[in-house]
């Protein structure tokens, strides 16, 4: 089976998931991450009466930004423990 090579965020945080972490609190890292420049990503925003979950940092849309699958790899390897 092949890997996605673009991940929207949501997929992205599900994909770092393990079985008792909190997709939210990934997505949040994520978009921590992509708001600090340590992870390149097509954003897409969205305008406050558009929200359609819980709220991410900088109005991020889950849904519609998108993270190459060599990047979120490269950003969680940055994230392991030396």
């Amino acid at each position: 089976m092949s890997e996605k090579s673009m991940l929207n965020l949501h997929e992205a945080a599900l994909a770092l998931c393990a079985a008792s972490d909190d997709p939210h609190a990934l997505e949040v890292a994520l978009a921590h991450a992509i708001e600090h420049g340590d992870l390149r990503a097509n954003v897409k925003r969205w305008a406050t009466e558009q929200w359609e979950s819980k709220q991410l940092p900088g109005n991020i849309n889950r849904l519609e930004t998108w993270i190459e699958r060599s990047e979120l790899d490269a950003w969680q390897q940055r994230r392991q423990p030396a």
